[in-house]
C-alpha cells in the first residue's frame, strides 16, 4: 500500500477515514493539497481530457485530486521520482481503500477479484498455445508470451503488473483495467474497471454498457441477453427516466422504468444496501459445465461466500424482483430457471463429462489436438454456457436458438459421430488399452443413447411417448391448419 509522506494530507486523511478500523467514508478536504494544485496546474495543459473528467467527478467536489490517489513511497516496487514527488501508476484498490473501505473490502471478498486466476486455466491455454505463440518479447517476458492473451484474456481477466526498473510498467501488462488485475502491491482488482479514469462515474457503472466490456460473446453473452430480454427493452426506452447520476439510487424510490445489471446484482433496494460482491444474488454459478452452486465455487477459491448459501442469494435477489412483480411470478421464474438447468445436466452435461472421460485414452494426449475437444469444449463453454445465462436473464432466443438448439445440434451431429469414430478406431487397435477402453467407451454410449432423453436418435421412442405426441400435432392442426 502506498503510504503518502505529504503531512497535511496524512493528517486529513487519518481524520476522516479513521486512525483505527474505517467506519465510514470520506467527506473531503477543505481544500486541495499543494502536491495536488501542482499536479493539477501542469496536467490541465498537458491532459486536457483528464483534467476535464476529473473536473466532473465527486473526488473534484471533494478536493481530492491526483497526488491523493498516485501518491506513493519511496520503497513501493512501482514508485518512481516526479516534479519531486515519488508517484506511481496504478491506483489499486488498497489505495482506493484509504477512503472507500467498505466497497473495496466487499470487492476483495467476490469473484470479480479473483479473475486473473484465469492465467493458469483451460482458456488461457487456448490463447497462449492454440491460438498464439511466443512472438511478443518484452524486458519481463524474454521467452515470449503470445499477443493473444495480453489483448484477449488479460484485458478482462486481469493480469500480474510486471514492474520495470525506475517504475515503468512492463509492456505485456499495462495498460490493464482487468476486472482481477494483480497490482504491485499485491492487492487483486481494479477499480477503474468499472469506475472509469478519472471521473469515476457512478452513472457510467450502473450502464449495462459497462459490463458488457467483459460479459459479452459466444461463451458469456449477458450484456446481449440482457438487450434482448423486457428488461433490456425497458432500459432503451426509458433510460433517460432512470436517474442514473442520483447519488441515491434505490430500485422503486429513485427509479422504477427498468433494472440494469447493476440493479440486480449490486445496488440498493428498500431492504438491501449497495453491494460490492456481485455474486451474493446469483443461485447457481454457470461457468462450469455442470453448474454449482455459488457458495461451492466461493469455497474453492476462499473466499467468505462460502458461508452464505444459495437459498439467501436467492432470496436477495428475490427481494430485487418484488419491486416490481408479484410473488408467484417471481416463484415461478425460478421454476423455470431450475427446471432448464436441471434439463441441460441431465440430458447432456453429466452424459457429455463421462464420455469425454472414458474416451481420453482414444485421444492424443495435448489438449486440443483432436476435434472432440474442440467439439465438447464448445458445447458446455460456449453453448451450455449461452443457453443457462439466456435463461437466468430471460432472453428466450439465447436460451433456446443460441443455446439448447446448438448443444443438442453439436451433440448428435458432431459429438455422438466422433465418439463413435473414436470406437471404431479404437476395436481395431493393436494396442490392448485402447481395445478395452473402446468397448468401456461403446457400453456407456449405448447406454447414454438407449436412455429416455436420447431414445429418439435410433428411432426407438417409448410408443406411449410417441402417441402423446402425435396427439398433440393433431390437436395443433385443427386450431391452427388452414
Amino acid at each position: 500500500m502506498k503510504h503518502v509522506v505529504a503531512g497535511a494530507w496524512v493528517a486529513a486523511v487519518v481524520f476522516l477515514c479513521g486512525a483505527g478500523p474505517a467506519v465510514g467514508q470520506t467527506w473531503g478536504l477543505a481544500e486541495m493539497s499543494k502536491e495536488s494544485r501542482a499536479c493539477v496546474d501542469c496536467h490541465k495543459m498537458e491532459d486536457p481530457a483528464v483534467y476535464q473528467q476529473w473536473g466532473s467527478s465527486n473526488h473534484f467536489r471533494a478536493n481530492i485530486s491526483c497526488y491523493e490517489c498516485h501518491a506513493a513511497r519511496e520503497d513501493d516496487p512501482d514508485a518512481f521520482r516526479h516534479e519531486g514527488q515519488w508517484i506511481a501508476t496504478i491506483v489499486s484498490p488498497k489505495d482506493c481503500a484509504r477512503c472507500h473501505v467498505k466497497e473495496t473490502t466487499e470487492f476483495g471478498a467476490s469473484h470479480h477479484s479473483k479473475g486473473a486466476r484465469i492465467l493458469g486455466s483451460l482458456d488461457n491455454t487456448l490463447a497462449e498455445i492454440v491460438e498464439g505463440n511466443r512472438g511478443m518479447v518484452t524486458p519481463a517476458f524474454q521467452q515470449g508470451v503470445a499477443a493473444s492473451a495480453v489483448m484477449g484474456c488479460w484485458q478482462c481477466h486481469g493480469t500480474e503488473i510486471k514492474v520495470l526498473p525506475g517504475g515503468k510498467l512492463d509492456p505485456a501488462t499495462w495498460p490493464n483495467t482487468g476486472i482481477g488485475r494483480i497490482n504491485p502491491d499485491g492487492s487483486e482488482g481494479s477499480c477503474s474497471a468499472c469506475h472509469s479514469r478519472h471521473a469515476f462515474s457512478a452513472e457510467q457503472a450502473r450502464n449495462p454498457d459497462n459490463c458488457g466490456k467483459c460479459h459479452m460473446g459466444p461463451d458469456h453473452p449477458q450484456m446481449e441477453i440482457y438487450y434482448e430480454s423486457k428488461h433490456g427493452i425497458a432500459f432503451r426506452a426509458y433510460k433517460d427516466r432512470l436517474n442514473l447520476d442520483s447519488p441515491k439510487w434505490i430500485v422503486g424510490e429513485d427509479y422504477s422504468h427498468a433494472p440494469t445489471c447493476a440493479t440486480c446484482h449490486m445496488s440498493a433496494t428498500r431492504n438491501q444496501p449497495v453491494s460490492h460482491d456481485v455474486g451474493l444474488r446469483i443461485s447457481w454459478n454457470n461457468r462450469p459445465a455442470v453448474s454449482i452452486r455459488p457458495e461451492e465455487s466461493d469455497a474453492k477459491m476462499g473466499l467468505p461466500g462460502a458461508a452464505i448459501n444459495w437459498q439467501t442469494r436467492r432470496a436477495s435477489m428475490k427481494d430485487v424482483c418484488l419491486t416490481c412483480h408479484q410473488p408467484q411470478w417471481v416463484d415461478n421464474f425460478y421454476v423455470q430457471y431450475d427446471s432448464l438447468i436441471e434439463l441441460y445436466h441431465a440430458k447432456f452435461a453429466r452424459p457429455g463429462l463421462e464420455l469425454y472421460a472414458l474416451a481420453k485414452p482414444l485421444l492424443r494426449p495435448a489438449e486440443f489436438s483432436n476435434p472432440i475437444d474442440f467439439t465438447w469444449y464448445e458445447i458446455w463453454h460456449h453453448e451450455g454456457r449461452r443457453a443457462r445465462h439466456g435463461a437466468s436473464m430471460m432472453g428466450p432466443d439465447y436460451t433456446h436458438w443460441h443455446g439448447t438448439y446448438e448443444v443438442a445440434k453439436h451433440f448428435y451431429s458432431e459429438y455422438v459421430p466422433e465418439l463413435q469414430e473414436l470406437i471404431e478406431h479404437g476395436r481395431q487397435s493393436e494396442d490392448v488399452g485402447k481395445k478395452a477402453a473402446a468397448e468401456t467407451l461403446a457400453a456407456k454410449l449405448d447406454e447414454v443413447l438407449n436412455s429416455q432423453d436420447h431414445q429418439w436418435y435410433l428411432n426407438r421412442m417409448d410408443p406411449a411417448e410417441k402417441e402423446r405426441r402425435d396427439k398433440q400435432r393433431e390437436e395443433f392442426q385443427k386450431r391452427y391448419g388452414q
